[in-house]
């Protein structure tokens, strides 16, 4: 099996998120040492946000690409491959400013290829990733689970994982880390006892 491990925190080994998608892969690992794990780094090596470049590259024959453009294409290729090919997901989502990181959105915008990972029906849009299983690590300095202010963050994940077919999706969930140590401690270990007792129990 194939394990996508992705990080976007800019904390580094700060990262509450890092911390956690980190655990949930070494738990992963421990109950399937079969598993291979590939890891992208969002941070550390960031992605280009879709432009118009983007789609100037998609759109010119390959054969007629500038350098930039074959650059833009192959990451574009790449990016999307690397997700197709995984059967798992485990992706670090930590809130910033009410929604995501922009280096992880950039990542979704590459991900989001119609014929690809979902397409456009006369009954609507179909998913086409309904294989694959998802773990997210949600992590935030506030409250924001089921409130208005988690629409950006964890609900618009949500959102776009339904829309590509994802249903097998489970919420390793860290919030209240900047209301002090205590709070930080406990959701901490909440998160890690999740991941321990409920997500891997079985194996």
């Amino acid at each position: 099996m194939k394990l996508l491990h992705i990080d976007s925190s800019i904390l580094g080994d700060n990262s509450a998120s890092r911390q956690l998608s980190r655990n949930v892969v070494d738990a992963w690992k421990a109950a399937d040492p079969s598993v291979e794990v590939v890891y992208r780094d969002l941070a550390a090596d960031a992605i280009s946000h879709f432009s118009a470049a983007t789609l100037v590259a998609a759109g010119t024959p390959e054969a007629m690409r500038d350098a930039a453009q074959q650059h833009e294409a192959q990451l574009s290729s790449e990016t999307l491959q690397e997700f197709l090919e995984a059967d798992a997901v485990v992706i670090g989502a930590p809130m910033y400013n009410f929604t995501i990181p922009t280096q992880l959105k950039a990542w979704i915008d590459r991900i989001a290829v119609a014929g690809k990972t979902f397409r456009y029906t006369e009954a609507g849009p179909e998913g086409l990733c309904g294989d694959k299983k998802v773990i997210l690590v949600s992590t935030a300095g506030g409250l924001h689970a089921g409130q208005p202010t988690g629409a950006g963050h964890e609900d618009f994940l949500k959102v776009f994982l339904d829309f590509i077919g994802i249903t097998d999706l489970e919420i390793v969930r860290a919030h209240g880390l900047a209301y002090g140590d205590e709070p930080r401690a406990n959701a901490m270990s909440a998160a890690r006892a999740q991941i321990s007792n409920e997500l891997f129990a079985a194996a």
